[in-house]
C-alpha cells in the first residue's frame, strides 16, 4: 500500500462521461481524493458516495476535486450517479490494476470464505502528487468528514 510521502502512480482511467483521466493532469493545480469503494448501488459505498456529495462544495472550496473509483462498469457509474445524484466523477477500474498500484485490492472475509476485493480506502494526493493521507479500513459513515479535517 501507498504511505503518505510516497510518490502517488499516475493512472488513466474513464470517468462516467467516458472520458480519460489521468492524476498527473491536476498535479500543480488541486489536492486529489481517491476513495476506493466495491460496488455502486450498495448500502455502504451509497452511503460513502452520498457523505462526499453532501460536502463536494467544502471540498471545491478547499481546492480540492473528489473521485470514487471502483471496478464497476462506465455504465453502472452513469446509473449509481443519476440515482444518488452525485455531484463528482466516478471512474471505473474493471481490471483493479489502479486499486491493486494504490494498495486498495487484496484478501477479504465474508461469511468464512475468503475473496479477493477493494479494501475500502482513501488517499489524499498533493498538489506536488505525494500522498498527504490514507485512511484505511474506512467506515462509510462520516468519512466524508474526517477527509475534509485533513485538507
Amino acid at each position: 500500500m501507498l504511505k503518505v510521502g510516497d510518490k502517488a502512480s499516475d493512472f488513466k482511467l474513464l470517468n462516467d462521461k467516458g472520458e480519460e483521466v489521468t492524476l498527473s493532469q491536476f498535479q500543480g493545480k488541486k489536492e486529489v481524493i481517491l476513495y476506493f469503494y466495491p460496488k455502486d448501488n450498495t448500502s455502504g459505498c451509497t452511503t460513502e458516495a452520498c457523505s462526499f456529495r453532501d460536502h463536494f462544495p467544502k471540498f471545491s472550496s478547499k481546492n480540492a476535486v473528489v473521485f470514487g473509483i471502483s471496478p464497476d462498469s462506465v455504465k453502472s457509474h452513469q446509473g449509481f450517479i443519476q440515482k444518488q445524484q452525485l455531484n463528482f466523477n466516478l471512474l471505473s477500474d474493471p481490471d483493479n490494476k489502479v486499486a491493486e498500484a494504490y494498495g486498495a485490492w487484496g484478501e477479504k472475509s465474508m461469511y468464512g470464505k475468503k475473496y479477493m476485493g477493494i479494501l475500502r480506502t482513501t488517499f489524499v494526493i498533493g498538489k506536488d502528487g505525494k500522498v498527504r493521507k490514507v485512511f484505511e479500513k474506512v467506515k462509510p459513515e462520516g468519512h466524508a468528514e474526517e477527509v475534509l479535517n485533513v485538507l
